[in-house]
């Protein structure tokens, strides 16, 4: 803790959240965020995405902290990098600059067991199961077989990160400090989905 920055550069997406020990690729091409990655590549490689919000310039408070694993540049601008999570942070406030992209100081107290080894003890079966159903219902495809050779926790996060929910949705799994209590409101939201789904079937027979 005492080691990560009180003042991290900060790329702001909807839509897109992602946990400790996890990757993230992203596709770097405006001019703001190819000087962030840039810059942040020179001096210690840690920057922190977190959910922009529908209102212009809003940010939700609280994000992940990532190292850039890998970095490729093109010949046409575009930086392709990979983010790896270290852990969650908690904006406090924004920093001004005179760079094209925004600082904020942010707190990792919250998050401390993100940069402990913890292992799950719960049984993810039940999840697991309703999460199959629930992709294949959306329509999406996931090799389960390599998927269940990830530890839980990774498990836990990745499904966290891409399951189709809202941006709301995904927020609360992301400030869920425990990875008991994100595995309950994963399960929540889903089984939510997954009852709805066959709340409309009934209707339409």
């Amino acid at each position: 803790m005492k080691n990560l920055p009180n003042v991290i550069p900060v790329f702001p997406l909807s839509g897109v959240i992602y946990f400790p020990k996890t990757n993230l690729p992203l596709n770097i091409f405006e001019k703001r965020y190819v000087d962030l990655v840039n810059d942040t590549y020179k001096k210690d490689k840690l920057m922190g995405m977190v959910q922009s919000q529908k209102k212009a310039g809003e940010v939700y408070k609280v994000g992940c902290l990532g190292k850039i694993s890998d970095l490729q540049k093109s010949e046409d601008g575009r930086i392709l990098i990979n983010l790896t999570g270290i852990t969650r942070f908690k904006i406090l406030q924004e920093v001004e600059n005179k760079k094209l992209y925004r600082e904020f100081k942010v707190d990792y107290k919250s998050f401390a067991l993100d940069l402990k080894d913890s292992s799950v003890e719960q049984d993810t079966e039940s999840l697991m199961n309703k999460a199959k159903i629930f992709f294949k219902k959306n329509g999406l495809l996931l090799n389960w077989r390599e998927f269940e050779k990830l530890d839980k926790t990774q498990r836990i996060n990745t499904l966290s990160m891409i399951s189709p929910v809202t941006n709301e949705e995904k927020q609360k799994l992301l400030e869920s400090i425990t990875i008991k209590e994100k595995m309950e409101s994963l399960e929540n939201i889903i089984s939510f989905y997954l009852y709805e789904t066959s709340l409309k079937n009934q209707t339409v027979q």
